[in-house]
């Protein structure tokens, strides 16, 4: 029985070199009408899911890291932990024997803070105030006023500070969240100061770093599906969070590690932190980007996709049945592993159809 021959073909969502150098170029007219002898091979049409994809290695991390320096220059009496959770009210490292304490905002502590002062840092300040217990009396505005003169002392008093009721540039670093440290970047009795990075922190949720080609630059839009095995061998699902530049270049990272060819993604896992949890944060993770999927469609495999001549041309199945076969029209969609979507009037799930052999 003689094979179909070899031409190439393609759909509106498919590639040429995907379907291959097996289909049949078909020269009747009306596709409806065609009758030929049995093909070589028969497939039953199936409905399955198509998923193009690309799967590559991944780091567990954690997101958003960045560099803390210190405000003012000192020597680092107690280091940072790392691995540690930092949350409002908490030292990050201590200098000159004076903890400089994690408060939560947006606005970073640019100056000392006493009577007088107006601004954005200070409401943020008395907001952290009232947050940690120290707000009895305190009216949450951007005065620095007796009142919050008073609040400053009585939390100094319970850091063991001096009470001068002022917050030095340098006492505190405001941060929008509880941190993570993952680097001491000082250690113990370093000299630090404005240019020189006491530890680097990141947020507490965990994610997974991964390094795509520049080539791939679409798998790397917010909100892009992922599907991660971790080195447990479970599989948790996730999207892309967004991109993160190189090491060193916002000197959170070795600067002296050269800067990645590619480009460098965040995947937010689905459940948070338990994700992650148990998980060797050293070993290889599996990471699978999903750009595009269709759920429950009919498909075949490309090889019994037909080429068909003639003015309307288009794209046929040769469906058989018994002893007889005839070519139908078909619409092609997308491809994967394989296998092609396909779709018209006439096409059904279990339907059979010729295909091309080698």
């Amino acid at each position: 029985m003689r094979r179909r021959t070899g031409f190439l073909v393609g759909g509106a969502a498919v590639a040429a070199a995907a379907l291959g150098a097996g289909a049949l170029a078909y020269g009747g007219g009306d596709a409806d009408d065609g009758r030929g002898e049995l093909p070589p091979a028969t497939v039953a049409i199936t409905r399955a899911d198509l998923v193009q994809s690309k799967t590559i290695d991944g780091k567990i991390d954690f997101a958003r890291r960045r560099a803390v320096k210190s405000a003012t220059p000192g020597t680092v009496t107690v280091s940072a932990r790392v691995g540690a959770t930092i949350s409002r009210g908490q030292a990050l490292y201590e200098l000159d024997d004076k903890p400089v304490t994690l408060l939560y905002g947006p606005v970073p502590a640019f100056r000392d803070m006493k009577v007088g002062a107006r601004g954005s840092d200070v409401l943020q300040l008395e907001r952290n105030l009232v947050a940690l217990g120290y707000g009895a009396g305190l009216y949450t505005d951007p005065r620095f006023d007796r009142a919050t003169e008073a609040a400053v002392k009585q939390w100094q008093k319970s850091l063991n500070r001096t009470p001068s009721g002022q917050v030095g540039k340098g006492d505190v670093v405001f941060q929008p969240e509880q941190v993570t440290v993952v680097r001491a970047d000082a250690a113990l009795a370093d000299q630090v100061g404005p240019e020189t990075a006491a530890l680097t922190v990141a947020s507490t949720k965990p994610v997974i770093r991964a390094e795509l080609d520049q080539a791939d630059a679409s798998l790397t839009a917010k909100g892009t599906k992922v599907e991660v095995t971790l080195p447990s061998g479970t599989t948790k699902r996730g999207r892309v969070a967004g991109t993160v530049q190189p090491p060193g270049s916002d000197g959170s990272d070795d600067a002296d590690a050269a800067p990645p060819e590619g480009i460098t993604v965040e995947v937010a896992l689905d459940g948070g932190t338990s994700a992650v949890s148990g998980e060797d944060t050293k070993a290889t993770a599996s990471v699978k980007f999903v750009s595009e999927s269709r759920k429950g469609v009919l498909t075949v495999p490309v090889e019994a996709i037909v080429a068909l001549r003639g003015a309307d041309g288009g794209y046929g199945l040769q469906v058989v049945q018994g002893t007889t076969s005839r070519m139908v029209r078909v619409e092609t969609g997308m491809t994967a592993d394989g296998r092609i979507e396909v779709s018209g009037p006439q096409i059904r799930d279990g339907l059979t159809v010729g295909v091309a052999t080698e």
